[in-house]
């Protein structure tokens, strides 16, 4: 039942999107019924799939390149207190930024390719990693802690061996968060400015009334990004299959 429960919630979507079409008398270059879409989907496939491929690069070199970043990041601050003085209180500010206000500086600073779509999913991706890894990080038990330095082990064996292995469930859980948000920076990256991709054939179709087309393009991103998250979900229960908080007897 577990596996066909994505599948009834899918056919149930559609149900409802074909219901609010009927009970809304939308003309279809408003709202398209799911079968006009499909159509769209399956017609125009061989322009939606270089865009999808161009889009797919982008996601999968931010969330890669972000990730880096984050994870090193996060592992400068755990090693050092005056990075943490230093770095942690600009990580914040930079919070306070609107991300999306910087795409249009991105495409002027790097052009119309892939370089600023890619800066783009990588500034959105690097505040999760490394919030959650650090997060990881700081919350080692201090009893493995002292353990350690009991038995004479230096810092970074200290690091390496006891931090980074029990921080490694946040860090899962960080990179889940930047597997959802990634298409988001590569999608808006293309919004602002490009000559490629998936969000430049959604505002394309959107400006020519292809309403089927717009439609058929965003359920192929929301099926990449489903398809990306479920494939680092698994992958991460693979390689990070401890759970985030240490077993205690009863």
């Amino acid at each position: 039942m577990s596996r066909l429960r994505p599948l009834l919630v899918a056919l149930g979507l559609l149900a409802a999107w074909q219901a609010v079409c009927w009970a809304s008398g939308a003309p279809p270059y408003i709202l398209p019924d799911p079968l006009r879409v499909a159509r769209a989907l399956w017609g125009r496939a061989d322009l939606i799939l270089p865009h999808a491929v161009t889009t797919a690069l982008e996601i999968l070199s931010g969330l890669a390149i972000g990730t880096a970043l984050g994870a090193a990041s996060a592992l400068l601050l755990a090693a050092s207190r005056r990075a943490r003085e230093w770095v942690l209180p600009v990580l914040v500010v930079s919070q306070a930024l609107p991300v999306f206000a910087l795409a249009p500086l991105l495409v002027l600073w790097l052009g119309y390719g892939l370089p600023s779509k890619v800066a783009m999913a990588v500034l959105i991706i690097y505040f999760p990693v490394t919030t959650a890894f650090f997060d990881g990080l700081r919350r080692t038990p201090e009893g493995w802690i002292e353990l350690a330095r009991v038995m004479d082990a230096r810092p970074a064996a200290i690091l390496w061996r006891i931090r980074v292995p029990a921080a490694l469930p946040a860090f899962a859980s960080g990179l889940r968060v930047a597997a959802a948000v990634a298409p988001i920076g590569a999608v808006v990256g293309e919004w602002v400015g490009s000559s490629s991709g998936l969000g430049y054939l959604m505002l394309h179709a959107n400006a020519r009334m292809q309403t089927d087309l717009l439609f058929a393009s965003l359920f192929v991103l929301c099926l990449m990004a489903l398809l990306l998250w479920h494939a680092v979900d698994r992958l991460l229960r693979r390689l990070v299959p401890w759970p985030s908080e240490p077993l205690h007897p009863a």
